[in-house]
């Protein structure tokens, strides 16, 4: 199942590739794309939406919504 989360605070390639290191260490299974143009990240995975919502604020970042 994607999960899709809208992360306004993503702003460069780097800060999305640490969030893509971070979400890969709890899930190495995970499918991630993440756009910062869109301000983007969608998860393709068996784990939760809460974990990965969890995950995403861990990292500093902020959730505007999920789909």
């Amino acid at each position: 199942m994607a999960l899709t989360f809208q992360v306004p605070t993503l702003s460069d390639q780097e800060s999305a590739q640490e969030l893509k290191d971070l979400i890969l260490t709890t899930e190495p299974e995970a499918d991630i794309d993440i756009d910062t143009q869109a301000k983007t990240v969608t998860i393709s995975s068996q784990a939760s939406e809460e974990t990965f919502k969890q995950l995403i604020t861990a990292s500093g970042h902020k959730i505007a919504s999920a789909s």
